[in-house]
Formats: structure tokens, sequence, C-alpha cells
């Protein structure tokens, strides 16, 4: 197996990745319309920088998306929320599906 499989990415989530900070402010890249599956359930994850935070909901999508720490996401019901960590899960060739992580505050 190669990557997730489609029939799973049943809903669909608007990203706006993080380019980095300006004089002005973080800078955002397009909004992107990306097919995933989310799960939103509470749980206690690890951000970038070592601290505990609770994070809302995780989203799994294709390898291939472009979200990574401080994107922000906009979910199905219209509720924003920023991502914590973007996790890549490559199995390298081996039957896991392939996916990015995305576990948002």
């Amino acid at each position: 197996m190669s990557g997730i499989p489609g029939w799973l990415l049943r809903h669909q989530v608007s990203v706006e990745p993080y380019l980095g900070d300006s004089a002005y402010g973080p800078r955002y890249g397009p909004l992107v319309v990306v097919r995933c599956f989310l799960d939103q359930a509470t749980r206690l994850v690890r951000a970038a920088d070592g601290r505990e935070v609770t994070s809302s909901s995780t989203v799994y999508a294709r390898l291939d998306t472009v979200a990574p720490a401080g994107s922000r996401i906009t979910l199905p019901d219209g509720r924003h929320t920023t991502v914590i960590a973007a996790l890549r899960r490559d199995g390298s060739g081996l039957g896991t599906p392939d996916h990015l992580e995305v576990q948002l505050v």
C-alpha cells in the first residue's frame, strides 16, 4: 500500500499554509481545499517546541499535503484552527498507508 486510500478521505478542510513571519505578522500561502479524514477527538500532543498541548482534532491527509506548524485550517463546520504539528507517516514501502497526520489546536 503506498498512500492512504481515497475512500477514507471523507472530509474536506481548507488549508492556508504558514510561510513565516513578516514585519506585519504571520504570512500564509493561498488557500487549498484538501480531502482528508477528520478525527475530532481531544488528546494531549507535543508541539514542535516540546510543550505538551491539547489537540482538538486530527486531520489525516495524503503525504503531498502542505500544512506546516502554524498553518490556518478551516474545518467542515466552519471552525478556524491552527496546526500544532504535521507528522509524516511514511512506511517506505511497507504495507502501511502513507499519510500526513496534522494535529490541530
